[in-house]
């Protein structure tokens, strides 16, 4: 699908704003870029993430700082696709934190739909996902996670 240049610049403005607002931790410049529409959904990476509304949303970015001195991310890839006034971003990026004396670095997938309002694009949907450990590459189906068992 052929994104206009102003639309694919707008995406990309609230792209880079995440990372900006992730990094500084800074949940009311990561809010700002979400839709106040109360069916906002955000579904991170953990069994017990996946909050509706903005508010709840926020208490998952303040857990996720509150669990961590430091965090950014690094785009690795972006399409941006989009139909009147919504857009839709699929993102390969690495997340990193530091966690006490670790630091950790996380392969991470973001699928991102925005909608527009007056100028901005403002998020009402994200899911960041991990690639399955114990998927071989080539291979369509994760065979050593701990819900695999073998057939008797």
């Amino acid at each position: 699908m052929v994104v206009s240049e102003g639309t694919k610049k707008g995406v990309l403005s609230t792209i880079n704003k995440i990372a900006e607002a992730f990094e500084e931790r800074d949940l009311d410049k990561m809010m700002s870029l979400f839709s106040s529409d109360e069916d906002v959904i955000v579904i991170g990476t953990g069994a017990d993430e996946k909050r509706v509304g903005k508010s709840e949303a926020r208490s998952l970015f303040k857990r996720d700082w509150s669990q961590s001195e430091a965090s950014s991310i690094d785009y690795n890839w972006k399409s941006i696709s989009a139909e009147g006034k919504f857009a839709w971003a699929a993102i390969e990026a690495t997340v990193y934190a530091r966690i006490g004396s670790r630091e950790i670095h996380l392969p991470s997938r973001l699928t991102i739909i925005m909608k527009k309002s007056g100028k901005e694009w403002l998020i009402v949907h994200w899911h960041a996902s991990l690639p399955a450990s114990g998927q071989e590459t080539g291979e369509a189906w994760p065979m050593t996670i701990p819900v695999v068992s073998e057939l008797k």
